[in-house]
């Protein structure tokens, strides 16, 4: 079994922009249901296109059911599209809207499994994962297994796995539903951390209230992103 947190390496790419790590356009996508002569087809996105160029903390909003976390699923090859490009280079960390866990496994477990699935030297993995406990205040659960875990530790792990092997490219997808004020205000210092180190962030969300916070934001509009 694959970890479900997305960490690519793609090859070297040609982008317009010479500071963008990750550039989406013309991305299309519809959903088809049903058999003839009943069959159905729901565009969800048409035309969406976005930039992300290193050290920026990019926002992506739209209502449920737009098709924010189709368009990342797209970004990170987990699904494919209709139409469109989509180009990025270096390393790509994804953290998916419902954590995908393993009932049985304890949080380091967690955290090993993954770090040999990135290659990671275990050094590395072992410090980058006590950084990551320590950072998000749940190091008290790291022996138990998810099964016993609340919703909230389940999406700091969730988190916590993409952020394993600092990749440049992090795409976030509502990473802080569940945290409480704490865990947010910690999660906000972490993406400053990262962007002050010239990596980049695409956080999708329903709302945004923080504006401030990011560099730029997209909304998610009949399909296509609006720039605000």
């Amino acid at each position: 079994m694959t970890p479900t947190s997305a960490l690519l390496r793609p090859p070297s790419t040609s982008m317009s922009d010479p500071a963008a790590v990750l550039e989406a356009t013309g991305i299309a996508k519809a959903y088809r249901t049903g058999w003839w002569p009943r069959r159905r087809v729901k565009p969800v996105l048409n035309g969406a296109e976005l930039r992300l160029r290193r050290g920026e903390v990019v926002g992506l909003v739209g209502e449920n059911g737009s098709g924010k976390s189709t368009l990342m699923k797209i970004l990170v090859g987990a699904l494919d599209r209709d139409a469109g490009t989509v180009l990025h280079t270096g390393l790509v960390g994804f953290c998916p809207q419902d954590p995908v866990l393993y009932e049985r496994l304890t949080c380091d477990e967690h955290f090993e499994l993954f770090g040999r699935a990135y290659g990671m030297a275990e050094p590395n993995m072992k410090a980058s994962r006590e950084d990551i406990y320590a950072t998000l205040g749940f190091a008290e659960w790291r022996t138990a297994r998810v099964e016993e875990l609340s919703g909230g530790t389940r999406a700091k792990l969730n988190l916590g796995l993409a952020l394993l092997p600092d990749p440049e490219l992090l795409l976030l997808d509502e990473p802080y539903a569940g945290f409480d004020w704490d865990t947010y205000q910690r999660f906000w210092e972490l993406t400053r951390d990262r962007r002050d180190a010239g990596r980049s962030l695409l956080i999708i969300s329903h709302f945004i209230t923080d504006v401030e916070r990011f560099d730029r934001i997209y909304d998610l509009v009949d399909g296509k992103t609006v720039p605000r």
